[in-house]
């Protein structure tokens, strides 16, 4: 990374986490190029790029100072420790670099950008989710990119889409993503669940019920799984492809948390597939915010043209400004950047939370996974009242949430609590975890973990 770069990023996240306050001024040139081993122009670039952000304003023979905000942000400043919302810090979100970026796309595409365009997405952008998917171990070709509105709406197209193998069951983790759960119920799908926990899927019940010959498609988030927070094993999910092919069954892999993956040998499903077997979904959410609403679905050339009709009469087209604004802000480097900063400021809390866990629960009682994320969970003991467990917690500033709207409404709901620091401050994690822990030994009369 460019000296310049390091130190934007540092500068930014002491300005953005209140160690510079507002109206504070900056350290001087000469001490940021001594502190930072850097050359004065380095420093001053840095300044420069901080002061086009309007993050910092600069005095003549004085020096640069810390905007003022012209709002009071309450939410930064509350007590709460809410490890219930799964939503990405409002703080981390690139708001500046992407006003710049709808400006230029505007003025770059122009008319383009205010009629229908196509149903598969802008060409152009397409071309650049093509070349960046390779850094997930996704290469495929351009017509199997579909850019669609979040995947939220890449799942409906699924959902009623007539497959290849002209089988009409759901197969779902258990538990899983809320949302797509409520979809099936809401529209009355065909849909099963297989369990899974922190220890993964039990492979060979997966096979008793591919081979009932019913499944069109097998949903799953094998890297980061929601609300779990654990990932597949290389050997599970070869394994789950290799069960895939045997009993025709389609994989939809959601790869929505791909961006925070630390390690480099991981790689999804989709890289291992070579029959047409697998469906790539990647959002683009978690990394920046949800309200831009662009997703990514890699299909299988026997879904292709059916995938593109559903889309074309669901929305004619995906926001043209957005997929516009995206395409300068990957180009530029800009996503690049913005990544190294929120994952890094996101794996220092995932740290955060798995050294409190293993501090504060018994070995056995925890799972820590190879790879950590924002997520985890705890299972609780029969005897716990988990509604009475939340509302004590949340007497003490610590909010929770349980897994009831992560399970089909005829399955099995286990008693676990969902853990997720999206937005919770990196310091107060460890109190968080050890009121929780305290509170359930409190709530059971002696001690659980």
């Amino acid at each position: 990374m460019y000296k310049y770069l390091s130190l934007l990023n540092e500068l930014e996240s002491m300005i953005q986490t209140e160690r510079l306050k507002e109206g504070e001024k900056l350290p001087s040139i000469r001490t940021l190029s001594e502190r930072y081993s850097c050359s004065k122009s380095t420093a001053i670039k840095a300044l420069q790029e901080l002061e086009k952000r309007h993050m910092v304003y600069s005095v003549p023979k004085s020096g640069y100072y810390v905007v003022k905000k012209s709002f009071d942000d309450q939410s930064h400043q509350k007590e709460e420790i809410d490890f219930a919302t799964s939503a990405p810090d409002w703080h981390q979100f690139p708001y500046v670099d992407f006003q710049h970026c709808i400006n230029k796309a505007i003025d770059t595409y122009q008319q383009e950008l205010f009629v229908y365009g196509t149903p598969k997405g802008l060409p152009s952008l397409i071309k650049v989710v093509q070349k960046q998917l390779e850094q997930y171990q996704v290469f495929t070709k351009t017509e199997n990119i579909f850019i669609t509105s979040g995947v939220q709406q890449a799942l409906y197209i699924l959902n009623v889409l007539e497959f290849p193998n002209n089988k009409a069951k759901i197969l779902v983790e258990q538990p899983s993503y809320h949302l797509y759960l409520e979809h099936i119920q809401v529209h009355q799908l065909s849909a099963i669940g297989i369990e899974r926990t922190a220890d993964g899927i039990n492979l060979e019940e997966l096979e008793r019920i591919f081979s009932s010959g019913e499944i069109k498609f097998f949903y799953t988030m094998p890297r980061f799984h929601n609300p779990l927070g654990t990932s597949y094993s290389k050997r599970e999910k070869e394994e789950i492809l290799r069960l895939a092919v045997k009993y025709d069954v389609y994989i939809v892999e959601d790869d929505y948390l791909a961006d925070f993956e630390q390690d480099s040998k991981v790689d999804p499903i989709f890289s291992y597939d070579t029959n047409d077997r697998v469906i790539y979904l990647k959002s683009f959410s978690k990394i920046m915010f949800p309200g831009l609403r662009v997703g990514v679905a890699v299909l299988p050339d026997p879904l292709i043209e059916r995938f593109g009709q559903y889309k074309r009469v669901t929305d004619i087209d995906s926001s043209m400004i957005s997929q516009a604004a995206l395409e300068i802000y990957i180009k530029s480097g800009m996503f690049d950047r913005h990544k190294s900063k929120v994952r890094h400021s996101y794996i220092a809390r995932s740290n955060a939370l798995y050294e409190a866990l293993e501090k504060y629960v018994a070995l056995g009682n925890f799972h820590r996974p190879s790879s950590l994320c924002m997520k985890s969970h705890l299972s609780l003991p029969n005897d716990v009242n988990i509604n009475r467990l939340i509302q004590n917690l949340k007497s003490k500033q610590v909010r929770l949430d349980t897994m009831g709207g992560n399970y089909l409404s005829d399955v099995h709901r286990e008693k676990i609590i969902k853990l997720n620091v999206s937005n919770v401050d990196e310091s107060k994690i460890e109190q968080g975890v050890r009121l929780i822990v305290q509170e359930i030994n409190n709530s059971r009369g002696h001690l659980f973990f």
